[in-house]
């Protein structure tokens, strides 16, 4: 196995993998999630030999009041965003690691449920790490169709 690394990293340093793979074509402010720079908002970088490869951004709070999740108190309930490998090192489990020790992580800190807006090429990706759909398909302008997708961790 690879030699990796996953660790907290700021919000603008998940542009150099969030612009090829999120908002390819779009200005680099187009990386920029309302809500990076809250305290309580966590970013992970996966890297291997020291070069980020991964990314994804966990924001508390943000919409949680869909109802699908009203049971959950908000404080417990995180987003994610952002969530993007490296083309070239796609299909390598490298999404799965940086979801997985994401999910300890909040875990660790009592949040209860996960939740984000998956694109619809990424819904079978996260199907297999227990995340379902809760929402019919709807568009987000200028990057596509999403479900929203939901798990209790």
């Amino acid at each position: 196995m690879m030699n990796l690394v996953i660790s907290k990293i700021s919000g603008k340093e998940t542009y150099p993998v969030r612009h090829p793979v999120l908002r390819a074509g779009r200005p680099i402010e187009d990386c920029y999630f309302t809500g990076d720079e809250l305290e309580t908002t966590i970013h992970l970088g996966l890297f291997i030999k020291e070069e980020l490869v991964a990314v994804g951004t966990f924001l508390s709070n943000l919409d949680a009041t869909i109802e699908q999740l009203k049971y959950h108190k908000i404080e417990q309930c995180y987003q994610l965003r952002g969530m993007a490998v490296l083309k070239e090192m796609q299909g390598k489990q490298l999404g799965k690691n940086l979801l997985i020790a994401a999910e300890q992580l909040l875990y660790a800190k009592d949040v209860t449920a996960l939740w984000f807006n998956a694109r619809t090429v990424a819904v079978p990706f996260y199907e297999k790490m227990g995340y379902e759909k809760i929402s019919e398909a709807f568009e987000i302008e200028n990057v596509g169709t999403h479900y929203k997708m939901y798990k209790s961790l």
